[in-house]
């Protein structure tokens, strides 16, 4: 949306401690404005000024922000927002609307950069998550021995429900201080370990996580155990999903499509490698497409997203991906044009087959696409008796094409 909105719109970032925290020319100007729009609470700590509308944010936000925009064209407006707009704000959204050169963002302290100072942490050595208005489990994604995990909170029930995951992730032992109203007189500091933790915390509120475990680690390289995933044996195993996802070669920013994804591991390794990947895990099987979405919470990619369906019908109107892994179902009959025909320029496709039909479809696009051709054949140990000998497992042909390639 392009706004009418003449000139820059000013945003302006306020403390806990509401009206004081701002310099006489952000007070000048917030009260200059015909119109304000901010959050209530943010609205609340503004003296009265008369004849000047505050609005507060319409439900859903960003669905509704461009409309609200509109209604005020040609009059003067100002934002409030809490901090920094920038770090997990309607900053970053204004900015994404309008373009930069249209939004002035006037920053507050942030609460990660007053919860550092309180806690006498680096920037370097955190890590910031935020959990407003999203789903509570994408703090398990980040959970590393010896990690500093700064959580910022939807609401007051955030902290009980970010030590309850961080528990059943493995990491009770894991030191959580709960920060309310920070730079507030009010301000708050609760401390337990995530198992331990109970009692009631702040509205406003930064969850300080040391992550501590004496259990087993889950890297952030692909080939997670396969025990890992809820499965009913349709699961692209350890070491063939890590030879995918090398070929695949996530980059920030990027969208997957994992077709045919059974237990939806190549998917959700895929966003387990960085917060801003994104995934649409199509499955056939309603049953696989629930347990591929408690798959993706346990191992805190909830955003993974799923869609029961079959390909290629099931593949119509999805956003147009970066990569595409078809680890089920190549040889249906137009899967494999629709991947290509799908991808964006420089997309990867990687293509898994165990059958002698797969394996005839994808030597035949080979040598006509080019691109790279593997078998993957893997053996563990295992027992024969009272002696130890090697158990292959089934052989998979493995087909990796970049656009471009040929």
């Amino acid at each position: 949306m392009e706004s009418t909105l003449p000139g820059s719109l000013g945003v302006y970032g306020i403390g806990a401690d509401g009206w004081a925290s701002l310099d006489p020319q952000a007070q000048q100007a917030i009260l200059g404005a015909e119109v304000v729009l901010g959050g209530s609470r943010h609205l609340d700590m503004l003296p009265d000024r008369p004849g000047q509308q505050r609005v507060s944010w319409p439900v859903p936000l960003r669905e509704n922000l461009p409309a609200l925009l509109e209604k005020y064209e040609g009059c003067s407006v100002v934002v409030l927002a809490s901090g920094d707009p920038l770090v997990s704000g309607i900053g970053s959204t204004l900015v994404e609307l309008l373009g930069a050169e249209r939004v002035r963002i006037e920053p507050a302290v942030s609460s990660p950069a007053l919860a550092r100072a309180r806690l006498g942490w680096s920037a370097e050595t955190v890590e910031v998550i935020t959990l407003v208005g999203r789903d509570p489990a994408a703090v398990v994604r980040a959970l590393a021995p010896g990690h500093r995990l700064l959580v910022l909170s939807s609401h007051a029930e955030t902290p009980a429900t970010v030590a309850a995951l961080v528990t059943a992730a493995g990491y009770g032992h894991s030191a959580l201080t709960v920060l309310g109203d920070l730079g507030a007189a009010t301000e708050s500091r609760r401390a337990a370990t995530a198992a331990t933790w109970s009692g009631d915390s702040p509205d406003l509120n930064v969850i300080a996580i040391e992550c501590r475990t004496d259990g087993p680690v889950l890297g952030w390289t692909a080939g997670l155990p396969d025990d890992a995933f809820e499965n009913d044996g349709q699961l692209t195993k350890r070491d063939a999903r890590a030879s995918a996802l090398a070929r695949l070669a996530p980059t920030p920013g990027q969208l997957l499509w994992d077709v045919g994804a059974g237990a939806g591991s190549v998917g959700i390794e895929w966003l387990r490698v960085h917060p801003s990947l994104r995934a649409v895990a199509i499955e056939a099987d309603p049953e696989r497409g629930e347990r591929i979405g408690r798959n993706a919470r346990t191992l805190g990619v909830p955003r993974l997203d799923v869609v029961v369906g079959s390909a290629p019908d099931a593949l119509d109107d999805l956003p147009a991906p970066d990569a595409i892994f078809i680890g089920g179902g190549a040889s249906r009959p137009g899967v494999l044009d629709a991947a290509l025909a799908a991808l964006r320029p420089g997309g990867r496709l990687v293509v898994h087959g165990v059958t002698h039909q797969t394996e005839s479809l994808l030597v035949s696009r080979y040598a006509e696409l080019g691109g790279e051709l593997t078998r993957l054949q893997v053996e563990t140990a295992g027992p024969i008796g009272t002696f130890t000998g090697w158990t292959p497992a089934r052989a998979i042909t493995q087909w990796a094409l970049t656009i471009g390639d040929a």
